[in-house]
Parts: C-alpha cells; sequence; structure tokens
C-alpha cells in the first residue's frame, strides 16, 4: 500500500507539472496583415511574462511595426511605434528582465530579444522563431527565453509577413519587411509609410484563465549548456530612434539602443 501511495503521488506530481506548462494567459496580435493568438508561459516564465503583460496593458505595443525579418529564422517586433506622422518612434522601456530559459526556440514559439553579452537583458522587444532554432538560440547568449506559443493557425499570418520582401535602411532596419514597396522606391530615398510598414495596431489579453490551452507540450531547452551551432556568427542590432524626416536621420538614431538576435 505504501508503494502505491508513492506512485500515486509520483504520478499526480507528474500530472501537476505538466498542467503547469500550459496555465497560461492568452493575447492577441493584432496586425493589418491578420491577427495570431499566443498562449504565454506564465507558470514556467513569470518574470519574463509579467515583463511582457506590462508592456501589453500600458499600451506600448499600440501601432508597433515588425521592424525584422530574416528567412527561415525570426520575424521580430517590441521596439518601435509608428506615430502617423511618418516616424518610428522607440519604445520606452523598463527595468530588463531576468533571463528565464526553460524551453527551446522551436518554429511558432516567442521569445525575448536581448543585447549581446548579456542575458539578462531584455526589455519589450521579442520575436517569433520561423524554424527550430534551438541549436543556435537555445544556446547563444544563456538562452533566449520562450514566453509563449503561436495557436491554431497563427502561424499563417507570421509566415506571410515573413514572404514580404526585406530592405536595408541599416542600424535596426538593416532586414526591414515592408508591403509594396520596390527596389526602386529604396533606390529612389522615398521614405515607407503606414501603407508599407507592417504595423502591430494592438496587443491584448483575450483569455486571463489559468489554464487555457492544456494540450500544449511546450519543448525543454536542454542544450542551456552546448556549444553554439555558430558561436562566431553576426549580430544584427534592433535599436531605437525616428524614421520619416530622411535616411540619414534614420541612421543617426538607429545606435540608441540596442537588442540583439544572433543568426544561425
Amino acid at each position: 500500500m505504501k508503494t502505491k501511495r508513492i506512485i500515486s503521488s509520483l504520478l499526480a506530481g507528474l500530472l501537476i507539472s505538466s498542467a503547469s506548462l500550459s496555465q497560461a494567459t492568452v493575447v492577441e496580435v493584432r496586425t493589418i496583415m491578420g491577427d495570431f493568438q499566443v498562449n504565454l508561459f506564465d507558470e514556467a516564465t513569470p518574470q519574463t511574462v509579467e515583463n511582457f503583460l506590462e508592456y501589453v496593458n500600458s499600451g506600448a505595443y499600440a501601432n508597433n511595426v515588425v521592424h525584422r525579418s530574416v528567412p527561415n529564422f525570426i520575424v521580430q517586433m517590441g521596439g518601435f511605434t509608428y506615430n502617423n506622422d511618418f516616424q518610428l518612434d522607440s519604445v520606452a522601456t523598463g527595468t530588463p528582465v531576468n533571463n528565464e530559459p526553460v524551453f527551446s526556440n522551436r518554429r511558432g514559439t516567442l521569445a525575448m530579444a536581448k543585447a549581446a553579452g548579456n542575458p539578462n537583458s531584455a526589455t519589450s522587444q521579442f520575436f517569433v522563431n520561423l524554424t527550430n532554432n534551438s541549436s543556435n538560440l537555445d544556446v547563444q547568449n544563456g538562452g533566449f527565453t520562450v514566453f509563449g506559443q503561436v495557436l491554431g493557425d497563427g502561424m499563417s499570418v507570421v509566415d506571410s509577413i515573413a514572404a514580404l520582401p526585406v530592405f536595408n535602411f541599416g542600424g535596426a532596419f538593416s532586414e526591414f519587411p515592408l508591403r509594396d514597396y520596390s527596389d526602386a522606391d529604396e533606390s529612389n530615398s522615398v521614405v515607407p509609410d503606414d501603407t508599407n510598414i507592417v504595423i502591430i495596431t494592438d496587443i491584448v489579453v483575450i483569455d486571463d484563465a489559468v489554464v487555457t490551452n492544456p494540450d500544449l507540450n511546450p519543448v525543454r531547452n536542454t542544450l542551456i549548456n552546448a556549444t553554439p551551432s555558430q558561436p562566431d556568427a553576426p549580430s544584427s542590432s534592433s535599436s531605437g530612434g525616428s524614421f520619416g524626416i530622411g535616411f540619414a536621420l534614420l541612421l543617426a538614431f538607429v545606435m540608441a539602443t540596442r537588442r540583439f538576435i544572433t543568426r544561425r
């Protein structure tokens, strides 16, 4: 009987542990190219989720933009706001959050961007993994904190954004995805506006229940102490400023604040 009670207790513990992985808030990322919902890992990455929801609830992500897209790697956002005056302004950021590299950077997961060489530097910027980036992002810079997962067919929206052509305006905007914008526009120094930029109209909480998607089973990060697949791969910054007076001003401001994700 004692053995049975021990086994029962262990099984119950495993069930509770599994459930805790899916205890979550669900948010909806609303973009001009469609909406997608994200299950946040409140219990497994509590500090990161709390940090993210502070930006959500403050309205910091209203009129935000997707400022970086790298094919078969990531789509990044959270750093800049379009202010309707043909300018991009940096999101005001708070205290950086401690790193929580619990889960693996697999396709469809959301993770925090951070400064190179500083695991505990994430603020407002985050990205969606387009593919399995575990061999790189689970390892580099203390591992990149995965704090949510795209639900249902939401990746179709992310993939449509990732399919847009990218343009190099330097700094944070060296891999800038744009709609209805051509190489000729770039050559003629045409400044992109709201008809070209991928704007996130808002991110809102749509379900704050304790357990929202119990079927989710995010993969654990088991590579945290491994050697990166490409340790010398270049970093790309995501820095701040205003965009609209011209490319010169853009390039002058974009180095104000750096956030890095290392490419595979």
